[in-house]
Order: C-alpha cells, then sequence, then structure tokens
C-alpha cells in the first residue's frame, strides 16, 4: 500500500514539473519529463510494485537470492580453477596424450624403413650465412643523421 502511494506522488510531481516545463515553452522537453513520470502509475497498475514489495519484504524470496548467490559464486571459483589449471581434465588429458604422440620424432623411424627408404647422397648441410650487413648502431645514426639534415639542424 505505501509503496504504491509512494509511487504515485512520484508521478504527481513529475507531472508537475512536465506542467512548469511546457509553461516555460520547452514542449519537447516537457513531453518527455511527462513520459517518465507515468511510468511509475502504469508500474502499480499493472501489479509489478505488488509483487516486488511483497518479494522485498519475504524471508523466503532473501533465501532464495542468497542460493542464487551462492551457485553463482560456485560457478564462477570453478571456471577460475579451470582457466589457471589449462582446461577441464579431459581438455588436460587430450592435451596430454597428444604431447605423448607428439614427443617422437618423425626422422627416428627412418632407419627402420630399410635401404630403400632413405635417401642417397649428402646429408642435408644448414644453409649458409646471410652476408653479414653493416653493424646495426651505424645505419641507426645514417637515418638518424638524414632526418637531421632534412629539416636543416
Amino acid at each position: 500500500m505505501i509503496a504504491e502511494t509512494i509511487c504515485s506522488a512520484v508521478s504527481a510531481a513529475g507531472l508537475g514539473i512536465a506542467a512548469v516545463t511546457a509553461y516555460r515553452k520547452r514542449f519537447l522537453a516537457a513531453a518527455r519529463i511527462a513520459a517518465y513520470s507515468l511510468v511509475p502509475v502504469a508500474l502499480v497498475m499493472t501489479g509489478i510494485v505488488g509483487w516486488l514489495a511483497d518479494t522485498a519484504f519475504s524471508p523466503t524470496a532473501w533465501a532464495g537470492f542468497v542460493l542464487l548467490g551462492g551457485a553463482w559464486l560456485l560457478f564462477a571459483t570453478t571456471r577460475a580453477v579451470e582457466r589457471r589449471r589449462g582446461g577441464t581434465r579431459k581438455e588436460r588429458r587430450a592435451a596430454a596424450r597428444a604431447a605423448r604422440e607428439d614427443a617422437v620424432a618423425p626422422a627416428a623411424s627412418a632407419p627402420s624403413l630399410g635401404p630403400a627408404a632413405r635417401q642417397s647422397g649428402p646429408p642435408a648441410t644448414r644453409p649458409a650465412a646471410p652476408p653479414a650487413a653493416a653493424p646495426r648502431g651505424q645505419d641507426d645514426f645514417s637515418d638518424i643523421e638524414a632526418i637531421l639534415k632534412k629539416h636543416g639542424i
């Protein structure tokens, strides 16, 4: 009962402010204020305010909110632990299995393939190192010098 009275008073005050705003020739703002001030009365008429008032003063409803909060806290904690460990147990097992399969080098089984599978010719060597460029410090200073000359410094 008190919630409905408060909502009606807020709506009446809002409509009064809208009337003063319209008197000052600000009709668009007055219409917007009137729209906002009609919302509390509409909520009372639909019964939402009564339902919220009953919920706010109900110990059973508050116990339900506490249980919902506890469930959310458990979900958040388990997700944080999963992220810290690196996924669920099933994902960790799959990753460990893949790591064991990849542990064997592909060339390790080449000798067991027999003489026909072996490559003939010299073993592969590393490519030659690229030609040595000028020291890095000299390149940096030449770029800086070019910029300074460009600006006349």
